[in-house]
Parts: C-alpha cells; structure tokens; sequence
C-alpha cells in the first residue's frame, strides 16, 4: 500500500460529511424533498465525470470492455444505484440524527460490507482472509458508535 492511497482514502472520507451537509441544504432548498436533492447532486456529479471522461478516458478500451461483457454481468450496473441510494440516505438521514452520527453509521456499515466482500471474494474481488481483530474492531466500533449516539442520553441520566 502506498502511502497517497491513504491519502486518497483519507481525503475521500474527509468529504463524506461535507457532502451529507452540503446536500442537505440543497433538499431544504428544494421543499425538504432529499429526493431531489439527490437527483440534482448526482446530476452534477454525472456532468463532471462526463466532462472529465471525455479528456482521460481511453474510449477503445471502453469499448473492448463493452463488447467482452457477458449478460450474466447485469450486477455490474448496480453501483450508481447503491451510490444514489448512499447519496439519498445521507440527505434523509443527516438533519434527523446528525451528520456525525450518519457517517458514523456509514462507516459501520462500510466496514462490515467490506469485511464480507473481501473473506467471501464477492464480485471479482480477491479473497483477504479476516483475522481475530477484525471482528475485534467491529466490535470496539459499535461500543463507539452506541457511545457517540446514545452516551450524552445514558449519562445524563446517570447524573
């Protein structure tokens, strides 16, 4: 692993929440409606993924790729739906329980997915066998996310 991977991945999740905010504004723009919020931040995104396509793209191997690809591949086009469906939750979610606690939650659930994707060798990807401590993270992580949700709640009371 290099290390503007991490960099990468760290600037990435850097813009998680910025975009949960960013596109809850835009839903209260628009009457509350996340619905819209979302199609008009992933038409956006759509429009500028084209435009960079269109410099850095190399269109024969596009289409090499196209012409090799089998009907029973019909998986392959489910990212942009999950990825609309993230865009959606992130709005709908954020104003109710915070935007803290929905990237949370996210990450969560991210990391679980990730878990199966990678010990079961889901959809292509190489099989990365899990350790004790992965498991062990999982866990620390939903004691954390109970704390970080709930903790103000159960000390508050406690008081």
């Amino acid at each position: 692993m290099k290390i503007w991977h991490l960099f990468l991945g760290l600037m990435a999740g850097l813009g998680i929440p910025i975009q949960a905010a960013i596109n809850t504004r835009l839903g209260a723009m628009f009457g509350g409606q996340p619905l819209m919020a979302a199609f008009v931040s992933f038409t956006v995104g759509a429009l500028l993924l084209f435009l960079v396509s269109l410099l850095f793209v190399d269109w024969q191997a596009v289409q090499s790729g196209l012409s090799d690809m089998q009907i029973s591949d019909w998986w392959k086009w489910l990212g942009g739906a999950l990825g609309a469906f993230f865009v959606f939750a992130s709005i709908f979610l954020a104003p109710k329980i915070g935007v803290a606690n929905t990237v949370f939650l996210f990450i969560l659930g991210q990391l679980v997915m990730g878990m199966v994707v990678d010990s079961l060798g889901l959809f292509g990807m190489p099989v990365k066998t899990l350790h004790w401590s992965k498991f062990l993270g999982i866990v620390l992580m939903l004691v954390g996310v109970s704390f970080f949700m709930f903790g103000q709640k159960w000390f508050a009371k406690s008081l």
